[in-house]
């Protein structure tokens, strides 16, 4: 039996259940100091096998963008949606996220049955959903929301880059490296940089 397989186990029992569509969920960017956090919900047709899809933590830049338009081109439908720096300092990141992971879901054609949430904590969905820790690497269409969400996000911050160049967000995606800190005592804070990530640096 394939990795690949194991990567529908979870859906196909969902599915046999009689609970159609799911559609999968994850985001981008809790962690970084600067930019928005991204989230994509992904309803895949059944049984979809995209090779390479399951390990999306693992995969260079090339292919997770060869991946982006494989999944765009074959899902029944997708969403992709952002939470901006001002919504994450407001709400906080975990609410910012559900926000985003809530817009993404509204964008979908088809009305999910069931949200399938990266990770242990779905308080914030406003739809029937269930979480599923390290679903990245356990699910199919949350590998591949996964995906769209960081190609996305990662896209985004190229734009900021060469908006503020001193930064160098297309290295490091407004992560917190050594040279970002190192480029935020010596230029300050951004627009983009979210503050409350940055209280505790000196």
């Amino acid at each position: 039996m394939s990795d690949k397989i194991d990567l529908w186990e979870l859906e196909n029992e969902i599915l046999d259940s009689g609970i159609y569509p799911v559609c999968g969920v994850d985001e981008a960017g809790r962690g970084p100091l600067a930019g928005p956090v991204c989230a994509a919900a992904v309803i895949l047709p059944r049984g979809l096998e995209i090779e390479g899809l399951n390990d999306s933590k693992k995969l260079s830049e090339k292919k997770r963008d060869e991946l982006y338009d494989k999944i765009i081109s074959s899902a029944v439908s997708y969403g992709i949606a952002f939470a901006s720096v001002e919504e994450i300092e407001s709400l906080n990141i975990l609410g910012a996220t559900y926000m985003a992971m809530n817009r993404a879901i509204a964008k979908l054609d088809v009305s999910p049955a069931l949200a399938l949430i990266d990770g242990n904590r779905n308080a914030g969905i406003e739809i029937e959903s269930r979480t599923v820790v390290h679903g990245d690497a356990k699910c199919a269409s949350i590998a591949a929301a996964s995906i769209l969400a960081k190609v996305t996000r990662d896209r985004y911050m190229l734009e900021m880059a060469e908006e503020y160049p001193e930064y160098s967000f297309d290295k490091h995606k407004g992560y917190g490296t050594k040279a970002h800190y190192a480029a935020i005592r010596e230029h300050g804070m951004s627009p983009i940089h979210r503050p409350s990530f940055l209280k505790k640096m000196h």
